[in-house]
């Protein structure tokens, strides 16, 4: 049985400090694949060192494309050109990367032979229809276990199509342009809201080009892509527990720096706004098509938070370091967020057990949860349930209790952040 890792989190009174967080994990799983389908010799820097992307990196090498990681992270991938990965020889094992799973399964639809793409436990639990219907329209046939990993993609001379989603996903959309980029025409894809855009930037900066009207992106087949050098930025999204600790923890002031600041990212800092923290964010420049700079936030007042069903999509990954606003002594209530059940835990459930473990007044709806921050938590021992964004919210929470906490299943953290237990000590001011 795998050993239960767990962190110990002691109330803190205010944090403070300046940091860098990993690179992003978004931004670095694409530009190893589009690197895997360019020309020539690309190096990335400040590559995402999380479980996930090393998954994409072991996968795309098994297809065929010389991988190497220098001691000071710099990832070089010699791509191979597209439509001109090799057959793996074996099944392709994405660990807990649902962006991993997606995407590949939208590239292998375009190459000429069979591919299994497999996952975790918890991967195999998370809905794999959504990307398996628009790759079969587009000529490809895939099988899965009653529309879960493992997924067997036979690929196919692949047509275009124009795909209209239901539900907004970018690794959906990313998949199908991925796709696209093998099919005979014009794909194109229509989403119902507008999510992140780091697919369509990254083909830009590989020689390829996307076309972006309103909400719908279209790629032309048969382009070629050219490899490149380039710099990852840091997580926002990673950033996000840090910058709600700093909200909701009177006196504090955290300040993170090159970290991306993508427009379809930064929904955050608006509800952090709106929460009463003072966010100051500095723009050092545009690399590869991405804003990056500085955010610094500091906490002043505290009010109520309430996230709508529209602002979802643009706030999906947050919304557990959302949660933990409720440690600054206000309510936060999130409605429409459905999808958070299908993520790497149910986190509707996850949320809504390990706040109450930790001593919150907390509620679950079928789409979304109601966290009250009336009374301070005594503290208690929350369940990570293998979700590395759970483990870094619970931690936060943990910050505005009375007693010393624990978090069980912390070193799901690996998955994203393998460093986060290290850095919050160095944050903790007296």
């Amino acid at each position: 049985m795998p050993q239960v890792v767990t962190a110990t989190v002691a109330p803190a009174r205010r944090l403070r400090g300046r940091i860098t967080v990993p690179g992003d994990k978004s931004i670095s799983h694409r530009y190893a694949i589009l690197a895997a389908l360019a020309h020539g010799r690309s190096e990335l820097s400040n590559y995402a060192p999380g479980a996930d992307c090393r998954s994409t990196l072991a996968c795309v090498q098994q297809l065929g494309v010389d991988v190497t990681t220098d001691a000071a992270g710099v990832v070089t991938l010699l791509g191979r050109g597209l439509g001109q990965l090799r057959s793996a020889g074996g099944a392709l094992d994405a660990g807990n990367s649902g962006t991993t799973l997606r995407l590949l399964a939208g590239v292998l639809a375009g190459h000429p032979f069979a591919s299994k793409l497999v996952g975790d436990e918890s991967l195999s639990r998370r809905p794999m229809r959504r990307v398996m219907a628009p790759l079969t329209e587009m000529g490809a046939t895939l099988e899965a276990v009653d529309g879960h990993a493992p997924l067997t993609i036979h690929g196919a001379r692949l047509h275009a199509i124009h795909f209209r989603p239901e539900t907004p996903s970018a690794q959906v959309k990313s998949a199908v342009l991925l796709a696209g980029l093998h099919a005979d025409g014009t794909t194109r894809v229509t989403e119902p809201a507008a999510t992140r855009d780091h697919t369509e930037r990254a083909l830009a900066e590989f020689g390829g080009r996307a076309l972006v009207d309103g909400r719908t992106v279209s790629v032309d087949g048969g382009q070629t892509l050219h490899g490149r050098t380039l710099a990852v930025p840091g997580d926002l999204s990673s950033a996000a527990f840090w910058l709600v600790a700093a909200a909701m923890r009177p006196g504090s002031a955290i300040t993170i720096d090159d970290v991306g600041l993508n427009p379809t990212r930064t929904a955050l800092l608006g509800v952090l706004r709106r929460f009463g923290a003072r966010v100051e964010t500095t723009i050092a420049s545009t690399t590869a098509g991405e804003v990056r700079g500085s955010v610094t936030v500091e906490a002043h007042t505290a009010h109520a938070i309430e996230i709508a069903p529209d602002e979802v999509p643009g706030l999906i990954d947050e919304l557990p370091a959302i949660a933990a606003l409720a440690g600054g002594g206000a309510d936060v209530v999130v409605r429409g967020a459905a999808e958070l059940r299908v993520k790497e835990s149910d986190r509707i459930a996850t949320i809504v057990h390990g706040f109450r473990a930790l001593g919150y007044d907390a509620d679950e709806a079928a789409d979304g949860f109601a966290i009250r921050g009336a009374t301070r938590p005594h503290g208690g021992v929350a369940v990570a349930h293998g979700d590395h964004r759970m483990a870094m919210a619970f931690a936060i929470a943990a910050l505005a209790a009375e007693q010393v906490s624990r978090i069980d299943g912390a070193d799901a953290v690996a998955i994203s952040y393998p460093a986060f237990f290290e850095t919050l000590p160095r944050l903790v001011a007296p």
